[in-house]
């Protein structure tokens, strides 16, 4: 997960941060466990609900000695830490009911994203992607000895006080020959806690239809590969984000253009060439296959490495063709172009923004609707969020006293339809969806684990009220948005009117291997609903979109199997395999080479495609080996 910058531009200069700049995770904290802390308290004018264990279960016994790591697996990401050394357990704290004191694992090297995206084919919700801010390494390995599996981790606090109370409840409910798991609209019954994984068995069939949603599962569930892109050959890191889908064409951002490529076969059909390095682009994909993104004026000269990020333009994905691009100046006066950090796509207006100024355009022609006000204050608009609705956050007060205001926008003229103030204390918000409005912030930087998220703040954007204040402890749930960003969020879903979040990854039943859970909170009353879409052991689930009122999600594998796409029952909660990625060693390497919290996620229709938003010079360890930018799999 992305750290905050240091010192953030000032509002009148261009930022000209270098792309895809690496940026350092937090290091993993000794003992390599931890427990969930108290949700920040509520507040501002809504009850805050009560916090809710999301995981229902005690923990397994830790094992006395970890099994030798496979010959073929290498070492980091999978597999759970091996226990704390003999005598390093602190005093326990008093038992706590249903599941509380459940010990976390810390995170592994995900990749630390910039933030998600969505994108999708017209009359079907969006789908999502990452952006990573370093170089992605591999992720597979098995658990090694003495050590913390190669994981990353979350910031520590007071998280071992109940390491021993886990350890205790674990003896007690092993001699008791019981797992318990906690209440889940199932009237409290204690009974063992299922993997979750439901449907596919390499068939698809009349039982397994879905409900809700527009995807179909195929006849056969298992995938084959069916094409790759190598990675170009680089000298340093260069961005390439950006990855759409068509009725036809699979889209992917190269390090000279944009290309488009048959679906099923890789065929390249068309190519886009760009004068200068992608920056980022729209998440959000309009009904007849066109997006906005934002480009550099130039390619780097000796002169000028990194040039501005001041080009904005629309491509249409169907066509193959670069429909307009433009450049603007200042509000306040000059002929210095804007430098934009940002850009989105709402019905016919794209609109862009950063730090030095924003503007929106027609989709169709690039005319300029409108620019945002500026005054004396020192307001501007941070950057604007789409979709179905047109959101800003718009920052004003001192870098010191900052005072964040997010409103929702008629998208034609930039008119406010509605205001609400973010509290004291919030450097940087994050719209998770217009419509519904949902925002995410740290709230005085107070998750503590770079991930952006202490609190959702679920809003009426036709009043500017604010419905509930949902707490999102960061030692629970791994959403991330990044830091500096308005519209990159990442693992979660929004849809039947609740935020969907994945659990953090922590021990399974299973005697090694880490597992977690996908849980909802209602957006009007902010409480954890009833029911949970279990990962199984040794398996992670993330959502990636919405799918009608049901949700995709990647689930990923440990080191020895492939990969899974399932659909979740937004309200049972009940998994369907949609697609099972071959176990072969190295169709399974190059899978995981994908960091599942940066790379670029796509899935319709029986296709599956992983794609990496940055490429960067070989490695020296391993010239030789081969990465890709693209590997796409296919079902039937």
């Amino acid at each position: 997960m992305t750290q905050p910058p240091q010192q953030p531009p000032h509002p009148d200069e261009p930022s000209n941060t270098p792309p895809g700049a690496p940026n350092t995770p937090p290091a993993p904290p000794a003992g390599g466990f931890g427990a969930p802390q108290d949700p920040p308290p509520g507040g501002f004018g809504q009850p805050t609900p009560p916090p809710a264990d999301p995981f229902g279960k005690q923990p397994p016994a830790a094992p006395q000695q970890p099994p030798a790591a496979p010959q073929d697996a290498p070492a980091g990401g999978y597999g759970t830490p091996p226990p704390p050394a003999p005598g390093s357990y602190p005093t326990p704290p008093a038992p706590q009911p249903n599941g509380y004191g459940y010990p976390q694992a810390p995170q592994p090297g995900y990749g630390y994203p910039q933030g998600p995206g969505q994108h999708g084919r017209p009359g079907m919700p969006q789908q999502a992607y990452g952006y990573p801010t370093q170089p992605m390494q591999p992720q597979y390995g098995a658990p090694q000895p003495g050590g913390s599996g190669g994981t990353g981790g979350k910031k520590f606090s007071t998280q071992m006080q109940i390491i021993v109370a886990a350890a205790v409840a674990v003896v007690l409910i092993i001699g008791a020959g019981v797992i318990y798991s906690a209440t889940s609209g199932d009237g409290g019954k204690d009974e063992a806690s299922s993997s979750g994984s439901t449907g596919g068995e390499g068939k698809g069939g009349e039982d397994s239809g879905l409900a809700g949603g527009s995807e179909k599962v195929p006849a056969n569930t298992k995938s084959k590969v069916a094409f790759q892109v190598p990675q170009p050959v680089v000298k340093d890191i260069v961005q390439v984000e950006g990855s759409w889908l068509t009725d036809k064409a699979y889209v992917k951002t190269g390090i000279d253009g944009i290309n488009g490529y048959d679906r099923d076969k890789g065929t390249k059909l068309w190519s886009v060439p760009l004068p200068g390095e992608m920056c980022t682009t729209s998440r959000h994909v309009s009904k007849d296959y066109k997006t906005a993104i934002l480009f550099r004026e130039t390619k780097p000269t000796k002169e000028k490495k990194y040039p501005a990020c001041d080009q904005v333009g629309v491509i249409d994905l169907a066509a193959g063709k670069l429909l307009w691009s433009k450049s603007v100046t200042s509000a306040t006066g000059g002929d210095r172009p804007v430098t934009f950090d940002e850009v989105t796509l709402s019905g016919t207006t794209v609109a862009a923004g950063g730090t030095s100024g924003g503007a929106a355009f027609k989709l169709a022609d690039g005319a300029e609707l409108w620019k945002p006000k500026t005054g004396a204050d020192g307001c501007y608009d941070r950057g604007y969020a789409g979709g179905e609705a047109l959101a800003v956050v718009r920052k004003c007060g001192t870098y010191d006293s900052p005072q964040l205001t997010v409103q929702a926008l008629n998208p034609t003229t930039g008119a406010p339809l509605s205001s609400y103030q973010m509290p004291a204390g919030v450097e940087y918000a994050h719209i998770v969806s217009t419509k519904p409005l949902v925002v995410a912030a740290d709230v005085g930087d107070t998750a503590g684990d770079g991930s952006g998220i202490s609190d959702f703040f679920s809003l009426d954007a036709a009043t500017g009220k604010l419905k509930v204040r949902i707490p999102a402890d960061a030692e629970k749930y791994a959403g991330d948005c990044d830091s500096t960003e308005v519209e990159k969020c990442q693992n979660m879903a929004v849809g039947n009117n609740r935020l969907y979040l994945p659990t953090e990854r922590h021990d399974g039943t299973s005697e090694y291997g880490d597992t977690n859970e996908v849980v909802a909170f209602d957006l009007d009353t902010g409480k954890l609903l009833g029911g949970r879409a279990d990962a199984g052991d040794r398996n992670i689930l993330t959502p990636l979109r919405m799918d009608g009122t049901s949700i995709i999600a990647y689930k990923e594998a440990p080191y020895d199997k492939g990969g899974q796409v399932v659909s979740i029952d937004g309200e049972t909660f009940k998994q369907t395999t949609l697609m099972e990625n071959p176990d072969d060693e190295a169709i399974r390497k190059a899978e995981k080479r994908f960091s599942v919290g940066s790379a670029e996620l796509l899935y319709s229709d029986g296709q599956f495609y992983m794609a990496a938003p940055a490429v960067h010079k070989p490695s020296s360890y391993s010239p030789d080996e081969k990465v890709y930018l693209v590997v796409a799999y296919g079902t039937g």
